[in-house]
């Protein structure tokens, strides 16, 4: 079982039991990380899992167990009890807290710590402040409900309860990967915004284990972090693919979309110097089940539910995300840029071999989508020949009979 840090659970503790200390401090702790762990075991499979199999692993007493089987179902989880057979859950709420998305995860470090709210202002923003204290690289934070929610060029994204994935994940490029689900909390549980382990703790966590750890990449210079949006689009498309069984694609640079309209979004962030990357943040915003669009939108997005004729499995997306992004992220990072992902995001890439229209100040013209190089720049043939290098920026790319 992945030990939370005391120094974190010591902060964390106090958003939802202040003044929690000594043994109630351990206790705490231990039930983070039970509640977690018996959901990772009642979750690898439909056999059930003996009462007995629970006390072993965890070293716990059968009481404890019950217990923490009692909790899961106070929160919405339906958990069928055979004797001499143990546990198995029947079914599960839609939802998408700490300890569900954690048992979901088989990531080693993206999504490692969840930070959950149930509402909150953006995680964009959110993911942020916490970066700004110290926050490691690979915190997800993950919320139910945003009421300040961000999209490309300063556009809102609002989320209402229930009816998307709105997520961030903190990067800081060049910072090793490997040894972090080994030093670093699983779960971090923000029950309202402002409530986060300070800068001093989240450091001492952080940099406990990884003084004398080695880089195994280059430092990411600022100019190539908007290159991370891509990387992300095709971890989101993977995801869909294999989670919801959905015949989803790219428009190029950061929509994923399905039938010619949008299901999700995705915005990259960064603090950074001249030449040093502070930490990058990537919001991405899934449609998963608004039924009804407003009427600007009705004709460019839709939702996962929509396609499906179900709500997906959030949790179980959200993990996938993080295991598809920590793959592809891993294989930027080599060469930093796309050589080893061009193949794979041009198979995804909708409209290519299509006529497109260009869209950028005090320009406009048409051509044959080629794909994207390298540097992730779109490649636009023009009827004279000529071939185009697009950059993102303040570039839009339409088809020419709508939006995609």
């Amino acid at each position: 079982m992945q030990a939370v840090p005391d120094n974190v659970v010591a902060r964390l503790s106090e958003s939802f039991e202040p003044g929690i200390s000594g043994k109630d401090l351990v206790t705490f702790k231990r039930g983070m990380e039970m509640k977690t762990e018996i959901l990772s075991m009642l979750s690898t499979g439909e056999d059930y899992v003996s009462g007995q199999k629970l006390c072993d692993e965890l070293g716990v007493s059968r009481t404890a167990v019950w217990k923490v089987i009692n909790q899961l179902k106070e929160d919405g989880y339906e958990i069928e009890s055979v004797p001499r057979k143990g546990y198995r859950i029947t079914k599960r709420p839609d939802r998408i807290t700490a300890e569900e998305i954690t048992s979901r995860l088989h990531s080693r470090w993206a999504g490692r710590p969840v930070c959950y709210s149930e509402t909150i202002d953006s995680t964009n923003n959110e993911a942020k402040r916490l970066a700004e204290r110290g926050a490691p690289a690979g915190t997800l934070v993950v919320a139910e409900e945003q009421t300040q929610g961000k999209g490309r060029r300063g556009r809102s994204w609002m989320t209402p309860a229930g009816t998307a994935v709105a997520m961030s994940l903190v990067l800081r490029p060049g910072e090793s990967s490997a040894e972090k689900s080994d030093r670093l909390p699983n779960i971090v549980r923000n029950e309202s915004a402002g409530q986060r382990a300070d800068g001093t703790e989240w450091e001492s966590a952080v940099h406990q284990e990884s003084a004398g750890g080695v880089s195994h990449c280059e430092l990411l210079h600022p100019d190539r972090a908007p290159m991370l949006t891509l990387v992300m689009g095709m971890a989101v498309a993977a995801a869909c693919r294999e989670t919801c069984g959905v015949d989803v694609g790219i428009k190029w640079p950061n929509d994923v979309v399905a039938n010619g309209r949008k299901i999700c979004g995705i915005l990259t962030e960064m603090s950074c110097e001249v030449d040093f990357i502070n930490y990058v943040v990537i919001g991405i915003g899934i449609n998963t089940g608004i039924d009804e669009f407003p009427p600007e939108l009705a004709g460019t997005a839709i939702s996962l539910h929509t396609l499906m004729g179900r709500r997906p499995d959030r949790a179980k997306l959200i993990a996938a995300c993080m295991e598809k992004f920590e793959q592809h992220y891993e294989r930027f990072m080599e060469t930093q840029d796309y050589s080893r992902l061009m193949e794979e995001y041009n198979a995804l890439l909708v409209g290519r071999g299509d006529r497109v229209r260009v869209l950028s100040p005090g320009q406009e013209f048409e051509g044959t989508s080629e794909g994207i190089n390298e540097e992730g720049q779109l490649l636009v043939r023009r009827e004279d020949g000529t071939l185009e290098e697009i950059f993102a920026g303040e570039v839009s790319v339409r088809g020419i009979y709508g939006y995609v």
